[in-house]
């Protein structure tokens, strides 16, 4: 799914400015709910939640999104080659570990 919205042209940065805004409609759906609907409190609270879970799922959507346009950057113009080592897997002298260990 990620390298089809990848070849559809979407872009992390897209993804993660609808993250971002998914936050302010979720504050804004909560104030008009409340505000104007007759249902308390609870319903706007809802509503505030419900729009507020897909912050989540279009930051991660756009994290995916960076390590794919990552990886094809890494690649390069002829994109991946099977059986070569990747540039990414290309071990550098004295590189460490996350442990902090050296290979």
């Amino acid at each position: 799914m990620i390298q089809m919205l990848h070849k559809k042209g979407i872009r992390s940065g897209t993804l993660y400015t609808l993250g971002l805004g998914s936050i302010a409609f979720s504050f804004v759906t909560w104030l008009l709910s409340k505000r104007f609907e007759a249902a308390g409190i609870d319903r706007a609270d809802r509503w505030g939640l419900f729009v507020g879970e897909w912050a989540p799922t279009f930051i991660a959507m756009g994290v995916a999104l960076r390590i794919e346009e990552t990886h094809r950057e890494l690649a390069g113009p002829e994109g991946y080659q099977t059986g070569r080592e990747q540039p990414w897997e290309q071990e550098t002298v004295g590189e460490r570990t996350p442990a902090g260990m050296r290979h």
